[in-house]
């Protein structure tokens, strides 16, 4: 009994202290993190989240002859089962090849899909340039965010904020309730927490993933656009590519800032889409929603120093690359949310998880290899 006593003592002088720290250091988004403890792929259920529209007439993806008949390998289905994946895709020629659901998910299921909304970020952004909205990648953030206007931060560019090359002290760690991403995250004032950052590297020297950047380039299009992400991205991407369901894009509030680098949730067969938009060069029935020169640079190395003093050949305009096939484009969730596109097959592969392996071959994870090498011989 006397243990108990102590342990609870314990207890009470911890919880008191963290909720003193949470208040007097105004971190009270630590209270929704303790809560919630973990991010999940269902988070949509605890944010505000904003509507992106579906298509009024709707363009349902056609089943290939061969549906659900070809090769399957059983070692990758072991590999998926064992990261809890809840869904698979395989498009090839624009017609469903192959799909595979647990957990009771479907086609339609809502999950989220965490830093796979960087890479439909990063497509806005080249939407907003071809509107003229932006004048280039070259403007420099300061134009738009008053934060960026003074100082060092007055260098910064776009394109540093697209290749995560912005030279700022954003602590990218998801498992630290204390880091600024988890401030982001479970937060509910993401202009003052991607704004509040200093400058430790010159802009465009290091490339180093965060997502205060994304988060930057978001802000920036509500800004210019004078809408919602949602609401653009519905204008832009979600109604002219036939989306069948509505999808939903998380904020930091009622009424709030979109959280651009993370928290678009929709199902396999939507998210698909977004591969077929890139696989089709930027465009939408012919009619290009990217320039051309965006699109490309999109998904061609930025090649600037990584942290390891390498020059990064696996990141684009926030969309990863494969090393191995410099062709092959992917975006890709902390939890194993993936838009895989193989442009010499035609095929888009989307995979939806609980789980990402930790593994990584050439900076890829061990699933995306697998599910590549699943492509290419299919």
């Amino acid at each position: 009994m006397r243990i108990l006593k102590w342990l609870f003592i314990v207890l009470i002088v911890v919880v008191g202290a963290f909720s003193a720290y949470a208040v007097l250091f105004d971190q009270t988004y630590l209270f929704k993190a303790a809560y919630y403890n973990f991010s999940a792929i269902d988070d949509y259920t605890i944010f505000e989240n904003n509507k992106v529209a579906k298509a009024k007439e709707d363009k349902p993806w056609p089943l290939a002859t061969a549906y659900n008949k070809n090769a399957y390998p059983d070692s990758l289905n072991n590999l998926l089962e064992d990261l809890s994946t809840v869904g698979v895709l395989m498009i090839k020629n624009d017609s469903i090849l192959f799909e595979k659901y647990w957990e009771g998910y479907s086609d339609s299921s809502l999950s989220g899909s965490f830093s796979v909304a960087k890479s439909i970020t990063s497509i806005l952004i080249g939407a907003a340039i071809k509107e003229g909205k932006i004048k280039s990648v070259e403007q420099r953030v300061g134009d738009f965010i008053p934060a960026f206007a003074v100082g060092d931060k007055a260098e910064v560019k776009i394109k540093d904020l697209l290749t995560m090359s912005s030279g700022t002290n954003w602590n990218e760690s998801y498992w630290n309730p204390l880091a600024v991403t988890a401030e982001a995250y479970y937060g509910a004032d993401l202009m003052k927490t991607a704004t509040d950052v200093k400058m430790v590297d010159q802009p465009g020297s290091l490339h180093k993933y965060k997502s205060g950047d994304t988060q930057l380039l978001g802000l920036i299009l509500e800004k210019v656009t004078g809408k919602k992400l949602s609401e653009y991205a519905a204008e832009k991407l979600w109604q002219p590519l036939g989306a069948s369901n509505d999808a939903l894009w998380s904020t930091d509030g009622p009424n709030g800032n979109t959280k651009a680098f993370c928290c678009f949730n929709t199902n396999t067969r939507d998210f698909a889409r977004i591969g077929k938009f890139m696989l089709d060069s930027g465009k939408i029935n012919g009619v290009s929603v990217i320039d051309s020169a965006y699109w490309k640079q999109s998904i061609t190395a930025c090649n600037i120093k990584d942290a390891k003093g390498l020059a990064c050949n696996y990141y684009g305009y926030q969309w990863w690359l494969d090393p191995q096939h410099p062709e092959i484009f992917y975006a890709r969730g902390i939890l194993g949310q993936y838009i895989i596109a193989i442009p010499s097959k035609k095929i888009i592969i989307v995979r939806l998880a609980h789980k990402a392996s930790k593994e990584r071959v050439e900076t890829v994870p061990r699933e995306v290899r697998a599910l590549i090498n699943w492509g290419l011989n299919s």
